[in-house]
């Protein structure tokens, strides 16, 4: 990126008074791209040929040939910008197969229903020749499922729908398997994590099956662009893969701002709130005529952007405009979601203020501007949310930065920001916990046998002798078969979005507003907390977990809640040790058990706590991975009064600045620091993948500690507050409300672990 000052636009009167009062704290632009055409392949089918003229296509981008190239050779993996033609880049062989023989099937998997709609409305548009494409999920009605199973060359699905209703009834899908071609997989970058390492189990499993029926398909992956694309593809498919990267689309510019909300209190560091920021430039952009995106990670956020800038635009006497800015958000209904995507595409929203559920690829029409509210986790990420914005004419990012360590550790170096390179996908397929149960599942939908090293690799037949152990597998001859004869899949949820749901109903309508995971109800719908949803404010009366339900009624006052923990580590077994930085730091698997015990009211207004309620929760535990270390005996001379804030501030440093080395972002991963643990005798600090079975999230963290404490003490160290604030070393997550904290404890003892080079320093 190049320095810019953003004139002569629609926004750059929106945010000149930013730019004057120092808010804008870096500027950059993003040049134009001409775009590199070539002409349609010449072995193309005809008919399909006419089909892509009457669509107004009569070039591809020179990515877009060489997938056509490649296809027929490889499995191929397409990184390309947003906007640049991904979709045709992998339509093209397909459609051209199907158009000269339409017994070949192709089944295209997406991350979201949404996204399997929007490219079914653009098929159907195009209507190739020999098309016949079909949705199958589970808002699919069960009385067309046959026809389709039967008679649909394409069908469009998405991961949960594939691993719960087609691989376990493959019978019913004999015809389509026989004659499967083409599995496409888009938006492959959103399959890292606990989610990625699940997918990649059911892409073994779709692998063979597929082979059961004697195909072998070829995989068309599609993603942003991350820095390990192949490594990705393989991780989650099995396969070795072929990169195209080269981008011959055209792009329009696109002129950045790093957004700092003002310093409110030097001594304490508080800055006025990013929502607050956020709102005011929405209404300010909307007041223009601007038609903006602004994303946020936190459901609450985006409800209170919405209502925010709606009250800014009526302050005004814009009641107008107010109506034409809605929220989006998981958790609404089908139908919720798809009336805000349609008033969106149609022009009648001006702005819309979203969760990551629209980072992907739906088509929403044009839009002007995105706005990121605090670093969503990943560059990879942001770049895509600002990918929403000026496709065809030039647009506008903007980043606004929250009191979050990182995000201020950015605006202290905007240059590390904007330079910053895009990440690389974790996942790990042959997480334990993850695997074992696909390999149940997968027994299920066809004995075990030694055939199966080829789909799942290393590790897969000592898994399964601890199935046999534990009565989940039994030998049926020479192969490995299920105990029970019952549908394992559908008890293994592939993401926290899962059937596992908490409906939260308004008591006086009986209305259903919306769907809470279960993991996530004791810290969002229990009894006193604030819950919003489309703009309004609900508070729960009541939380039944066996029933699935909270009942909530209106609400208008004028504070939100926040949850107060207690967790407790057991060490379950060490996988990786050695002495570093003047500690023992280790690397295993720990059981984690967390019960909320209170909740903060927090004034909207001042941000001010109010007070705290006492909770009467079942606590909720969890195996997962962790790095821990443990310091010597003495503690590095720290007093006892200090100890334990030091620890503590030390710990959520640490874990700020981890979303720098892991694709991750501060909500994945969680923390324990203790004076004195039980099992260590010793002071000890835990930072834990937040998900069950872990994802190499904190493994990183243990291959790069070095780089973690030195990371987390220059952040703490340069920020300018006196005894610790949200910049630095208080943290939005803490389930101790951020007590106790002692940012100079914490720079003493990271800076001792830094200059203690070699063995373990013990006190004499």
């Amino acid at each position: 990126m190049s320095p810019s000052r953003i004139i002569d636009t629609q926004w750059g009167v929106a945010i000149a008074p930013a730019r004057r009062d120092g808010r804008i704290v870096a500027e950059a632009a993003e040049p134009d791209r001409s775009a590199q055409p070539v002409p349609l392949p010449a072995d193309l089918d005809p008919n399909l040929v006419e089909r892509l003229r009457l669509a107004g296509i009569e070039a591809l981008y020179s990515h877009q040939l060489r997938a056509w190239e490649t296809a027929p050779r490889s499995d191929l993996i397409i990184t390309s910008g947003t906007a640049s033609g991904k979709s045709l880049a992998f339509n093209l062989p397909v459609l051209d197969g199907i158009a000269r023989q339409n017994k070949r099937r192709a089944l295209y998997l997406y991350p979201t229903k949404a996204l399997a709609q929007d490219q079914a409305r653009k098929l159907a548009q195009l209507r190739p020749p020999g098309l016949r494409e079909a949705i199958y999920d589970g808002d699919t009605p069960r009385e067309e499922r046959p026809t389709i199973r039967r008679k649909s060359n394409l069908i469009l699905t998405n991961p949960d729908m594939l691993h719960v209703g087609v691989l376990p009834n493959h019978r019913q899908w004999g015809d389509f398997f026989t004659n499967l071609e083409w599995v496409v997989v888009d938006e492959a970058h959103t399959y890292r994590g606990v989610f990625g390492s699940h997918v990649a189990n059911v892409l073994r499993r779709l692998r063979r099956v597929a082979r059961l029926y004697g195909s072998d398909p070829r995989f068309l992956l599609a993603s942003a662009t991350i820095a390990n694309p192949e490594e990705l593809a393989e991780r989650l498919v099995g396969t070795e893969f072929e990169l195209i990267d080269d981008d011959g689309a055209p792009r329009a510019g696109r002129d950045v701002a790093m957004w700092n909300p003002p310093l409110l209190d030097a001594k304490s560091g508080a800055r006025r709130s990013a929502l607050a920021e956020a709102a005011d430039l929405l209404a300010e952009l909307v007041t223009h005529g601007v038609r903006t995106i602004c994303f946020l990670k936190s459901r609450r956020g985006i409800e209170l952007i919405q209502r925010f800038a709606s009250e800014n635009l009526e302050r005004r006497g814009k009641p107008e405009l107010a109506a034409r800015i809605a929220p989006y958000r998981g958790g609404y209904t089908p139908q919720q979601r798809r009336e805000i995507e349609d008033r969106l595409s149609r022009g009648e929203l001006l702005a819309v203020v979203a969760t990551d559920a629209l980072e992907l690829g739906i088509d929403v029409g044009e839009l002007d501007a995105a706005i990121c509210v605090t670093f969503p986790g990943t560059v990879a990420s942001l770049r895509q949310m600002w990918g929403r914005a000026g496709r065809r004419r030039r647009g506008l990012a903007v980043y606004i930065a929250g009191q979050d360590a990182l995000d201020q550790f950015f605006c202290r170096h905007p240059e590390e920001f904007l330079g910053r390179p895009v990440e690389g996908a974790i996942l790990d397929h042959g997480n334990d916990q993850i695997a074992m149960r696909h390999l149940i599942a997968a027994a299920y939908e066809l004995p075990l046998s030694e055939a199966d090293d080829e789909f799942f690799g290393e590790g897969w037949r000592e898994r399964a002798e601890r199935l046999l152990e534990a009565g989940e597998l039994r030998r049926n001859g020479g192969r490995l078969a299920p105990r029970r004869n019952e549908h394992v899949a559908s008890r293994i949820p592939l993401r926290s979005a899962s059937a596992d749901s908490v409906a939260v109903i308004e008591r006086e309508a009986g209305e259903m507003l919306g769907l809470v995971e279960a993991e996530r109800a004791f810290t969002t719908i229990h009894p006193g907390a604030v819950y919003l949803h489309l703009g309004r404010s609900y508070e729960v009366e009541q939380l039944d977990v066996r029933e699935r339900r909270a009942l909530v009624s209106k609400f208008d006052g004028d504070w939100y809640t926040r949850p107060k923990k207690e967790t407790d580590i057991y060490i379950e077994r060490i996988h990786e040790q050695r002495e570093v930085a003047g500690v023992q730091l280790n690397f295993g698997e720990v059981s984690v058990t967390e019960q909320v015990i209170a909740f903060q009211r927090v004034s909207v207004s001042d941000n001010e706590p109010i007070d705290i309620v006492g909770l009467e929760l079942p606590e909720q535990s969890f195996v997962t991975q962790a790095l821990w270390y443990v310091l010597p005996e003495g503690n590095f001379a720290l007093p006892p009064d200090v100890l334990l804030g030091a620890l503590h501030a030390t710990e959520h440093g640490q874990i700020a600045v981890l979303p720098l080395i892991a694709m991750c972002d501060r909500w994945d991963i969680g923390g324990l620091s203790t004076n004195v643990h039980f099992q260590t005798g010793r002071s000890t600090i835990f930072i834990y993948d937040g998900h069950p079975g872990g994802v190499g999230i904190t493994k990183r963290g243990y291959d790069e500690f070095e780089r973690l404490v030195g990371d987390a003490e220059r952040l703490i160290a340069e920020c300018p507050c006196e005894s610790g604030c949200p910049s630095c070393v208080q943290s939005p997550k803490c389930g101790n409300l951020n007590e106790p904290l002692h940012k100079a404890g914490a720079l003493e003892l990271m800076g001792q672990m830094q200059g203690a080079r070699g063995p373990l320093r013990r006190a004499a």
